[in-house]
């Protein structure tokens, strides 16, 4: 049976219900090499974010994927620390994010080292944590792969082979996304279990449906950042498309950001369940669909 591994332990789709597949709790966007990168106190971090949860509880949401990967400031402890607080289950990756946040350990390891370190985080937890990664989060440059990236999507797709863990990159151009595919398939591993995050940048419509085709899962997760008038019609033409099968809806929102004072202003991450989901209605979306993109997609995509 597919479970999906959270910072409360390892969950099955009875006991879930809508789940927020990209968000984050905590994020670092300076580089690696800054001073006080990726530094905060549990508690400043749960007063801040704390709230947020309550209010995602309150509308039915029953997971969220933290996307904060290594070099952008994973802190899976201040993950626990936030999911215990408020008894709400977040799933966590491993992985790392592209040039130029490349903390300097994974500039120099090698592909097996990479792939270890992944695998370790998978299937016993995340540093001291106790907390297992669910899945691989890594991201490409928008002008194409470079060398340490091509370098850690090649360990990222072994050890998510090894492990049915699903991958999911942060890559804006379409084109970038299909040579991350040949890349996994190369390796031995299965478009299906790719994720193209901010698919939603990719201008045009027709890259959306080849990455589909392929058999990689499409994200849309810019609620609240733009219009409904612009995110709206976008899914209601995925999904005229026979794409709902593999489109993930979020809001890309949070989050606690030590680099300003406090942690900064969050963004709620209600915006999907207050205003997407009841335009979605009003233009004829059944219930079985809302079902299918808020509850069955983010289980399948990040379970294992």
């Amino acid at each position: 049976m597919k479970q999906l591994f959270t910072t409360l332990g390892p969950l099955t789709k009875a006991q879930l219900g809508k789940i927020l597949p990209h968000e984050h709790v905590f994020v670092d966007l300076r580089t690696p090499d800054q001073p006080g990168y990726a530094q905060a106190e549990a508690a400043d971090v749960v007063a801040l974010m704390a709230p947020q949860i309550e209010a995602i509880k309150a509308q039915g949401i029953t997971a969220l994927v933290e996307c904060s990967t290594g070099g952008v400031g994973l802190r899976v402890d201040l993950d626990l620390a936030v999911s215990k607080a408020t008894n709400f289950p977040i799933v966590v990756p491993t992985g790392n994010y592209r040039e130029p946040w490349i903390p300097e350990w994974v500039s120099t390891a090698s592909e097996a080292e990479l792939e270890a370190a992944m695998l370790r985080d998978l299937t016993q937890g995340v540093g001291n944590t106790g907390v297992k990664a669910a899945w691989i989060k890594i991201s490409a440059g928008d002008d194409g792969i470079t060398p340490i990236e091509a370098r850690i999507l090649r360990a990222a797709a072994r050890a998510a082979k090894a492990t049915g863990a699903v991958i999911g990159s942060h890559t804006i151009k379409g084109r970038v996304v299909m040579d991350q595919l040949d890349i996994i398939e190369a390796e031995g591993y299965t478009a299906s279990r790719f994720i193209s995050i901010h698919t939603q940048a990719e201008p045009d419509f027709e890259m959306h449906k080849a990455v589909a085709a392929r058999g990689a899962w499409i994200e849309y997760d810019n609620l609240g950042w733009v219009p409904d008038e612009e995110s709206v019609p976008l899914i209601l033409k995925a999904l005229e498309a026979g794409l709902g099968g593999q489109l993930l809806l979020s809001h890309d929102m949070g989050w606690f950001d030590p680099a300003k004072p406090g942690g900064g202003e969050p963004r709620p991450y209600t915006h999907l369940v207050d205003s997407v989901l009841p335009k979605l209605r009003a233009a004829g979306v059944s219930e079985a669909v809302m079902v299918q993109l808020t509850e069955v997609n983010p289980f399948e995509a990040f379970a294992r």
